[in-house]
């Protein structure tokens, strides 16, 4: 018993030590250095009392690295829904989401106030197969509430061994009942560009999702167009980003540079100075200056916006559809000493002009909406990084200048619903494998309407 109390005295020792020296370094940082330090020593004081009382009195012997990860976790949960705390295993697992490929039910996941929120299900998965939609709650998996669940706590849970069966339950706006959905798992390889040639010379481009593929896969994308126009060449791109939740943001830039020939990409601005970032194109514009309709909607967030954004400060490309995710922020991934880390929010993305995507996103030139009832209603419950709860706030000092923007868009009128849609998902249309939509999806057809019209106007000049 004796050798028992000495060792949990040594480890609280060692965790009192730990935070005295967490204390004496951030005593060293910043401005207000004494008066943070005490306010924060007396904080860890009350954090240490309070372990220590968990630890002598809980009805259970407890697992000190659990509770100590589970203090992180929930100290990086105050801070915003992006900042994470990833154990060794998630830490290694983190790597897996970049290349591709990976065992699960194919579907980006943001945390909300109440329970887990798709921003979008990834094309060709077993969720988009069961009609997972963007703005959807994941309230059960299994018969598990995700109310107080983390992020990457509900990714492992959804991921794993192909061909085994979970069970959601999901809430969506407008629906009185549950939606309870039982998914099999797959290998998820998300092929992230597709495309395909349109009349008039026009090449269709669709980024799924921005992982290490994309700018390969845009290259070898672009070179078959080309190659597929003829002697005539390209005479317009119609770039999809639409429900494409983002990723890596050197992918981003490579996308964005393969358009323009010169100019700033994106920039970022954080709090701790000369840790900024900022982006510029190169030269060579991979379709020559070719016109462009950008497509994106409340499902395009991070990169998605960053290209976006970027191509319409530079007027390179007319973007169209509706307003984007708006999720603005940057993540860097921070290891820890015993293999774990952190996924902390540390600066926020701007775009070329100084526009803060953040809780903002990027509002299209033209806006057009879907045309069925069934996207009439996915577009009245969008989700958005604004609805988030502990979002960062946009505090752009242009926000004026954007308002402005916004009144200037040209909004596209929807014609009247069809008839005999009976509005609860199903048309019964064919869908288009490319597109993940109906062959009659309306916002692509504006867009190519748009292309063709300005070759017409080109050819009278």
């Amino acid at each position: 018993m004796f050798g028992e109390n000495l060792m949990r005295n040594r480890n609280y020792l060692f965790i009192i030590l730990l935070l005295a020296a967490v204390v004496t370094a951030t005593a060293f940082i910043g401005g207000n250095v004494l008066a943070v330090g005490q306010i924060t020593y007396e904080k860890l004081r009350v954090f240490s009392e309070a372990y220590d009382k968990i630890r002598q009195n809980y009805v259970e012997d407890i697992d000190d690295q659990k509770v100590l990860y589970g203090a992180i976790q929930g100290m990086l949960r105050t801070l915003d829904p992006h900042s994470s705390f990833l154990t060794p295993e998630n830490f290694k697992e983190m790597k897996v989401d970049t290349r591709g490929e990976f065992g699960g039910l194919g579907i980006e996941i943001s945390r909300g106030d109440r329970a887990i929120k798709i921003v979008a299900p990834i094309e060709d998965t077993p969720a988009h197969h069961a009609g997972v939609q963007p703005g959807d709650l994941i309230v059960k998996i299994e018969d598990e509430s995700t109310q107080e669940m983390d992020l990457l706590e509900a990714v492992k849970k959804m991921r794993g061994k192909p061909g085994t069966k979970i069970t959601l339950t999901l809430a969506r706006k407008g629906e009185v009942k549950p939606i309870v959905v039982t998914l099999t798992r797959a290998i998820i390889k998300v092929r992230s560009v597709k495309w395909r040639m349109e009349p008039n010379a026009i090449g269709y481009v669709r980024i799924i999702q921005f992982n290490e593929q994309v700018f390969p896969m845009l290259q070898e994308a672009l070179a078959s167009l080309h190659k597929q126009s003829g002697s005539s060449g390209l005479k317009g791109v119609v770039l999809d980003l639409r429900n494409d939740p983002g990723g890596l943001l050197d992918q981003a830039v490579q996308v964005a540079d393969a358009f323009l020939d010169s100019g700033r990409i994106v920039y970022t601005k954080g709090r701790i100075q000369g840790k900024d970032m900022s982006f510029d194109a190169q030269p060579g514009d991979l379709i020559h200056r070719v016109p462009m309709v950008v497509l994106i909607n409340s499902g395009s967030a991070s990169a998605s916006e960053i290209v976006a954004g970027a191509l319409q400060d530079h007027h390179r490309a007319v973007i169209m559809g509706t307003q984007s995710f708006g999720k603005g922020s940057v993540q860097t991934i921070m290891p820890l000493a015993d293999g774990s880390g952190m996924r902390l929010t540390t600066a926020q993305y701007y775009t070329p002009n100084g526009r803060s995507i953040q809780a903002k996103g990027i509002v299209p030139d033209i806006v057009v909406e879907e045309m069925t009832l069934a996207s009439k209603k996915e577009n009245e419950r969008r989700t958005t990084e604004a609805d988030l709860k502990g979002h960062l706030q946009n505090h752009d000092e242009a926000t004026s200048a954007t308002n402005g923007q916004k009144e200037k868009k040209v909004k596209d009128k929807k014609p009247a619903e069809p008839e005999g849609n009976s509005g609860d998902g199903e048309t019964g249309e064919e869908v288009d494998r490319i597109t993940g939509r109906t062959k009659e999806d309306y916002q692509l057809q504006r867009a190519l309407d748009l292309l063709r019209g300005m070759q017409v106007f080109g050819r009278s000049e």
